[in-house]
């Protein structure tokens, strides 16, 4: 006797945002370390920051994270770059002068260069524990921060087309964002440690390739109905379609030390989604290419930062090339859409980057000039906190 199909499961990708909103909108979030004013240690005063903006307009944009060390904040919908670039200067100087209030300073930048992570407390809300019960020494030791940017896309399939195409980029926005060479007091030879604290997280990584959104739901549909996942948010790979809001969401990113880099960054992924929206549109083929592949031109970019040489995968080239001509030729192609979105001066600072260096870079250099390591960490609170004057409309 042939048993009878399961019945159909109603996962929480079943239902989307995908076009609720105005295509290529887009929102960052960015988390901060909270630091002593005198010994730039980290401290566990997240409550204290928090009860500082109840109340008010900030409330909402101020969030914790796993650690109490650790602030997050999120700028709403925006229109476009210039809001971006506004609310982020504005949540910057917020958060700034809060820090200064409480006796603190605030950090920006992929890994603490010298706290542990033994002497972090875990933020006493109930989906932290449970996270910490589910991933144990895993989740205890990602005293990490990243950035995270979100660009809306109008149809669902579109966004899956959108994921696949920008896999090839990730490690040029790696190798951009990458802020975190120190790791517990040494410097790890690496530009982005982050990735390689979080690549034990399960789920994470550059995604699979998928035909379609179809596809896409029956896999997170199988993680929630076997129970590995409550639903599609526990899916931390580096790039992800986010249903519920209506985006593609780059997480490869390490937060940014410079506003400037972050308004540069978020320029450089919302033109490439409408490039690819675009050639989605027309009917193109959207070149996807294999998990082995990505993740090591990922690994090359967490290794060596902006003089990564990478695996040329769109012209399958012998030789590998320098991250910065992949760079390039990215930003040539994004331009057009740039120009039409409004962010082609934001889009210039993808190339100011590429001249002076990561925050990655910047932290060695000043290790290397006199071996601080806490100068490292004062250097990362003063560019954190400079610059974070509102932008006038």
């Amino acid at each position: 006797m042939r048993s009878s199909p399961d019945p159909p499961f109603e996962s929480s990708v079943s239902d989307h945002r995908f076009g609720d909103g105005d295509p290529y909108t887009l929102g960052v979030e960015e988390e901060y370390m909270l630091l002593d004013a005198d010994s730039f240690d980290l401290v566990q005063h997240i409550d204290t920051v928090l009860a500082a903006v109840e109340g008010s307009d900030l409330a909402d944009a101020l969030r914790p994270e796993l650690m109490q060390s650790v602030l997050e904040i999120a700028t709403p919908v925006c229109r476009d770059i210039a809001e971006v670039e506004q609310q982020l200067r504005r949540l910057r100087g917020a958060v700034a002068q809060v820090a200064t209030e409480t006796g603190l300073r605030v950090g920006s930048a992929g890994t603490h260069p010298f706290s542990l992570f033994e002497r972090q407390r875990i933020t006493a809300r109930d989906r932290y524990r449970a996270l910490v019960d589910q991933l144990q020494y895993v989740a205890r030791r990602e005293l990490i921060f990243g950035m995270h940017i979100h660009v809306a896309i109008d149809d669902a399939e579109k966004a899956i087309g959108v994921v696949n195409g920008l896999l090839v980029h990730l490690p040029q926005l790696l190798a951009l964002s990458a802020s975190s060479p120190f790791w517990r007091g040494e410097p790890t030879g690496l530009h982005s440690t982050r990735q390689l604290v979080f690549a034990a997280f399960p789920r994470s990584g550059p995604p699979p390739r998928f035909r379609d959104y179809a596809d896409y739901a029956q896999v997170v549909g199988q993680l929630e109905r076997t129970g590995c996942i409550p639903d599609y948010t526990q899916v931390w790979w580096d790039i992800r379609p986010h249903p519920r809001l209506g985006t593609v969401e780059v997480r490869i990113c390490d937060a940014v030390t410079r506003v400037e880099d972050a308004i540069a960054i978020a320029a450089f992924c919302q033109s490439l989604v409408k490039l690819y929206c675009e050639r989605f549109e027309r009917g193109e083929e959207l070149r996807s290419y294999h998990r082995i592949v990505t993740s090591e031109n990922k690994w090359l970019a967490a290794r060596h930062g902006l003089e990564a040489p990478l695996m040329d995968l769109a012209t399958g080239r012998r030789n590998r090339v320098p991250v910065t001509q992949l760079v390039r030729r990215a930003l040539r192609d994004a331009e057009p859409h740039a120009r039409e979105l409004g962010c082609e001066r934001e889009l210039e600072g993808v190339r100011d980057i590429l001249s002076r260096g990561s925050s990655a870079d910047e932290q060695l250099r000043i290790f290397n000039a006199n071996r601080d390591i806490v100068e490292v960490v004062r250097g990362i609170a003063d560019q954190t906190e400079a610059a974070v004057v509102p932008v006038s409309e």
